[in-house]
């Protein structure tokens, strides 16, 4: 499986059974303006995605007029859904640590795809999983999780969940780096764990990260 990361929470995903993006960013311009925050990841070109996720309804996650075609779209929901890569579980949860009241729901998404169980966080606010959350995301293989606190959970209690799951990969995101002026870095949640691998590029193939026992962090470069 090829993995692109395009910045915040966006990721491509491409392998034998299609191709899959989850949570992009489309115009940043108003936002940046509005706040006066730094958002200069490039503008995300995507074409031939069979199948488009988006975990929460806020800007920097719902992009959908970024990509090209007529993807199946799966939007800010739950349950266990029918889709062009097979099932696809979609497990509430909150974007704070206050029941959603500050900051409203979140989507987990879990699906196996190309011979990999895989688990997208979204902007998950909770300091921890519910039983039931962690029950449902059970033997995950590769993890995407928020690193960057403010809305979200921040490197302690990142590293926390991903000791949890125990997936083979675990991916972080949401954080501060050269082309955004907000949120903290990757660097409390990667020191945090024991196998960290920095990648000099965006992408990544699953087949060629190397081996070893426990869990691997893969950081790629910002795009």
């Amino acid at each position: 499986m090829r993995v692109e990361w395009h910045g915040q929470s966006a990721f491509t995903l491409t392998g034998e059974e299609g191709k899959v993006f989850i949570d992009p960013f489309g115009d940043m311009s108003k936002l940046t303006a509005d706040r006066g925050i730094r958002f200069d990841y490039p503008p995300i070109k995507a074409t031939g995605v069979d199948l488009l996720l988006i975990t929460h309804e806020h800007v920097d996650h719902n992009g959908v007029e970024a990509i090209a075609g007529e993807p199946a779209v799966l939007r800010s929901t739950v349950g266990m859904l029918d889709s062009p890569i097979g099932e696809v579980l979609a497990i509430a949860s909150e974007h704070d640590d206050v029941a959603g009241a500050e900051r409203g729901p979140n989507t987990i998404f879990a699906f196996d795809f190309d011979g990999v169980r895989v688990a997208h966080l979204g902007d998950l606010g909770q300091s921890e999983l519910r039983p039931e959350q962690a029950a449902a995301l059970e033997g995950i293989d590769l993890l995407f999780i928020p690193v960057g606190g403010g809305p979200t959970i921040g490197g302690e209690a990142a590293a926390e969940i991903a000791k949890a799951l125990d997936p083979s990969w675990v991916v972080p995101m949401h954080y501060r780096t050269h082309r955004t002026g907000f949120l903290d870095t990757e660097e409390d949640f990667a020191s945090r764990m024991s196998r960290v691998e920095r990648l000099s590029g965006s992408s990544f193939d699953t087949a060629e990260l190397p081996d070893g026992d426990g869990t691997l962090v893969v950081i790629p470069a910002a795009p």
